[in-house]
C-alpha cells in the first residue's frame, strides 16, 4: 500500500500480549484489507484492546446486546453507498473504530485452533471490512463476500 496508514491504539487496561509484535499485525491486518479493497487514500483507524466486560457494555450501548463479543466496528462513513465515498485527494480519511475484546479472542482462538494472534488477525480483517461497507449480516450474499474476501485476505497475511 502506497498511501499512508495511521493507527491509534488504546488499551482500558494494562495486557501482558500487547507488543510490538502484536501491534504489527494488526497494523498489517488493516493495510492488506485496505490493499485488498483498493482503498486509494491516506487512512486512519482507531484500535482498542479491551476485555470482555468494557466490550459488553459498548454492545448492550450500541448494539442493545448485553452480551460480550469478540469484536465492534465503528464506521465513520457508510460506504456501502457509493456516493458516500467522496473523499479529498490527499486527505487522510478517518475510517473508524475497531474495538477488540483480547480475553474474547483467546478463548476463541483455543476454541478453534488458532493462535492468539491469528485470531486477533482476523478479528481486525473482519472489522476492518465492516468500516469499509460490508455487513454480513445484511444478507446471505453479503455474509459470502465478507467471507470470501476474509480468507482471500488472511491468506495474503500467511501469520
Amino acid at each position: 500500500m502506497d498511501n499512508k496508514l495511521y493507527i491509534n491504539f488504546s488499551k482500558t487496561q494494562d495486557f501482558d500480549c500487547i507488543d510490538y509484535y502484536l501491534k504489527h499485525i494488526i497494523r498489517r491486518a488493516i493495510a492488506s484489507t485496505l490493499c485488498y479493497e483498493g482503498f486509494e487514500h491516506d487512512a486512519e483507524v482507531s484500535v482498542t484492546l479491551t476485555d470482555n466486560e468494557n466490550i459488553k457494555n459498548l454492545n448492550k450501548k450500541y448494539r442493545n446486546k448485553n452480551t460480550p463479543t469478540d469484536v465492534l466496528s465503528f464506521p465513520m462513513y457508510d460506504l456501502s453507498v457509493e456516493d458516500e465515498e467522496s473523499f479529498i485527494d490527499g486527505e487522510t480519511v478517518m475510517l473508524g473504530d475497531i474495538v477488540i475484546s483480547l480475553e474474547r479472542a483467546r478463548a476463541q482462538a483455543e476454541e478453534i485452533g488458532n493462535t492468539f494472534v491469528e485470531e486477533v488477525a482476523f478479528l481486525t480483517v473482519h472489522s476492518t471490512l465492516h468500516l469499509l461497507g460490508y455487513d454480513h449480516e445484511a444478507g446471505s450474499d453479503e455474509e459470502e463476500a465478507q467471507c470470501l474476501a476474509q480468507k482471500e485476505i488472511i491468506a495474503v497475511l500467511d501469520i
